[in-house]
């Protein structure tokens, strides 16, 4: 393996080693995730407090989508501090949000179904990453105070509004929906939007990246002491007001029969829309991580970083891949494939699907097979600078 340019990335970038290092973890765990959903027995529930192992390979990818956008904040504001304009900052904002929405719909979606049914949309992470970077591009005018202040209000107070049901809004339930509840939203005579993910607190989160990204200006050591108390303020947080049961998640944890079990009850956070508690509990420990990369070196830290520089290609290629496996995996087990071409699990025969060591596997060669994609690409992205690849 070559790694004379990813290591003078790590030398002369530091900060941006971090940030990739942390982005590269994130896009290697969040595979597992969709290795899981498309690999496992149609049976289980991945957040059954009774199943450790299960939940556990669950609950680790929980960390994925609040990290990815975090740092995409983090990502904008040093894209503008490199002798951009406001002006020039939001219009690329506003210019790759809706790329990215563009290809939730088309190519994302394509890539989930493997089919060209068009009576339905479903509106996940690319979706909140696109539509939270349209409304950044109008919030990066205002001071950062008042970002980090807005920011503060998004993610800590939406749960307030649990209580609230699109089906209460009548005509404006849609609103609802798109902000803050999961739901159904109709586009069309026959064709519906499931939006899995509620904008409101993904764009508190990546406003809170932007409004931390000047702390990737600062000396390494200071870097790390910030990030350091976030990560320990923000977990001490976490652990009162969960311990609390008063506030920050719609489900309550409970005492059950042993103490790992009643772990898992405590971190089992609602992810859908992500609650106060379920962000404190997977950006606190970020923000520790991150003040451990930042001294990051060796062959580990360079395989990892070559997928932290190209999440836009990992991700579009892994979800063809894992897909195109379980295809294969079908026809072996069952015969047929029929019910992976459609968008959702739906129902699948007894006969499909793997052990949790299976998935395992899995994920592993998936990630692997992926490497010499990605290693290309990111070694393209270095030696160029045409404007198309900024939004790959």
């Amino acid at each position: 393996m070559t790694t004379a340019a990813p290591a003078s990335v790590l030398v002369e970038k530091p900060r941006i080693s971090s940030i990739d290092m942390m982005r590269g973890i994130v896009m290697v765990v969040m595979a597992l995730d969709h290795t899981r959903d498309f690999f496992s027995k149609n049976s289980v529930n991945p957040r059954d407090v009774t199943d450790p192992a299960l939940f556990l390979t669950r609950w680790i990818t929980h960390f994925c989508a609040p990290v990815f956008i975090l740092l995409a904040g983090v990502a904008a504001y040093l894209y503008g501090a490199r002798n951009r304009s406001g002006g020039e900052l939001s219009r690329f904002l506003q210019t790759r949000g809706l790329w990215l929405i563009f290809v939730e719909l088309t190519v994302v979606r394509l890539g989930f179904s493997f089919s060209l049914d068009l009576n339905l949309f479903v509106a996940q992470v690319i979706w909140a990453l696109g539509a939270s970077m349209i409304v950044l591009s109008v919030l990066i005018h205002l001071p950062r105070w008042a970002v980090a202040f807005i920011a503060l209000v998004m993610i800590g107070s939406h749960n307030l509004f649990d209580g609230i049901s699109g089906d209460q809004l009548g005509a404006v339930g849609w609103i609802w929906h798109v902000l803050h509840q999961p739901g159904f939203v109709q586009v069309g005579p026959s064709a519906r939007l499931f939006v899995l993910y509620p904008l409101v607190p993904w764009i508190g989160v990546m406003a809170a990246g932007y409004a931390l990204g000047p702390l990737f200006e600062l000396e390494q050591d200071a870097r790390r002491r910030w990030f350091a108390t976030l990560g320990i303020v923000t977990l001490a947080g976490f652990i009162a007001l969960r311990a609390s049961n008063l506030y920050g998640d719609p489900q309550p944890w409970s005492m059950q029969s042993s103490w790992l079990p009643t772990l898992l009850s405590f971190v089992n956070c609602e992810k859908y829309p992500p609650s106060l508690l379920y962000l404190a509990m997977t950006l606190g420990p970020a923000f520790l991580i991150l003040a451990l990369f930042e001294r990051a070196r060796g062959q580990v830290a360079v395989f990892i970083i070559t997928y932290g520089r190209v999440p836009f290609i990992y991700y579009v290629a892994h979800i063809f891949l894992i897909h195109a496996a379980a295809v294969v995996l079908a026809w072996v087990q069952c015969g047929t494939a029929s019910f992976l071409f459609r968008h959702g699990p739906g129902a699948r025969p007894s006969t499909y699907g793997l052990s949790l060591a299976g998935v395992y596997v899995i994920w592993l060669l998936v990630v692997a097979a992926l490497y010499p994609l990605c290693r290309w690409f990111a070694d393209l992205k270095q030696r160029r600078s045409d404007w198309w690849l900024s939004y790959l």
